[in-house]
C-alpha cells in the first residue's frame, strides 16, 4: 500500500512538473550577436562587396509563441574605395590624376531599431499539446535610426529581414538572421550625390545590410497559472 501511495505521489509530481514546463512562457530575452555587414553606396554597388563587421545588443519581448518585438542596438563598420569604380566623379571636379581617382571610405554606423518578428511555427521548448517547435523561420520588419560617422549623418531607416532561430536549451536561443536597412540619406558614406543627381524616397540612397548570429537568454517567466494560452 505504501509503495502504491509513493508511486502515485511521484507520478503526480512528474505530471505537475511537465505541465508547469509546458506552460512556462518567458517575457524577455537578452543577449548579443556578431556578424558581417555591407553597404550599398557610392563606393560599392555589389552585395557583400567591401564587407565589414557588425556587433549588436538584443532585447526580445515575446508576445506569444508566434510573434515577438525585438529591440537592437548595434555598430557596424564601413569601408570601401573608388579605385575600382569606373563612373565615380569626385565632389571637386578640378582635381586630376591619382588625386581625382582615389577616395577611401572608413568609419561606421550606429544603428538602433525596433522590429516585429512573425514566426512561421509556434516557438517553444516542450512540444506539449500546443505543438511547440524548438526551431522556426521568421520574418521581421520595423523602424530604426542610423548615425554614420563618415558623413556625420543621422537618418531613419526601415529594416526588413528573414531569419531562423533554435531553442538549444530551455532558456537559451540561437538565431541567424539577415536584415536589409533602407535609408532616406545619400550621405552615410560622406559622398552626397557625387554625380550631381538628386533623388527622392529610397532611390539612389545609401543602404546597408547585416547578417547576424546571436545568442539570447530567457528571463522573466510568466506565472504558469495566469493567462494561459
Amino acid at each position: 500500500m505504501k509503495r502504491l501511495v509513493l508511486i502515485l505521489i511521484l507520478a503526480f509530481v512528474a505530471i505537475a512538473r511537465l505541465q508547469a514546463q509546458e506552460d512556462t512562457f518567458y517575457r524577455l530575452e537578452l543577449g548579443g550577436g556578431l556578424g558581417m555587414d555591407f553597404s550599398l553606396n557610392d563606393y560599392n554597388s555589389r552585395f557583400y562587396g567591401s564587407p565589414g563587421v557588425g556587433i549588436s545588443g538584443i532585447a526580445r519581448f515575446p508576445l506569444n509563441p508566434r510573434s515577438a518585438i525585438k529591440a537592437r542596438l548595434g555598430y557596424q563598420t564601413l569601408s570601401g574605395s573608388t579605385e575600382n569604380v569606373d563612373d565615380f566623379y569626385p565632389a571637386n571636379p578640378s582635381l586630376s590624376g591619382e588625386e581625382r581617382l582615389r577616395s577611401k571610405l572608413s568609419g561606421g554606423i550606429v544603428d538602433a531599431a525596433g522590429m516585429f518578428e512573425l514566426h512561421f511555427l509556434p516557438y517553444g521548448w516542450v512540444q506539449g499539446y500546443q505543438g511547440y517547435k524548438r526551431w522556426t523561420p521568421y520574418i521581421q520588419v520595423g523602424l530604426g535610426f542610423s548615425y554614420a560617422t563618415p558623413g556625420k549623418t543621422f537618418c531613419a531607416n526601415i529594416p526588413l529581414g528573414v531569419g531562423v532561430k533554435w531553442k538549444i536549451r530551455e532558456r537559451l536561443n540561437l538565431s541567424l538572421d539577415w536584415t536589409f536597412h533602407f535609408t532616406a540619406s545619400d550621405n552615410l558614406d560622406g559622398l552626397e550625390a557625387p554625380h550631381g543627381i538628386k533623388s527622392s524616397e529610397f532611390r539612389n540612397k545609401d543602404h546597408y545590410s547585416l547578417t547576424l548570429v546571436s545568442l539570447t537568454y530567457d528571463l522573466s517567466p510568466r506565472c504558469p497559472t495566469c493567462n494561459k494560452d
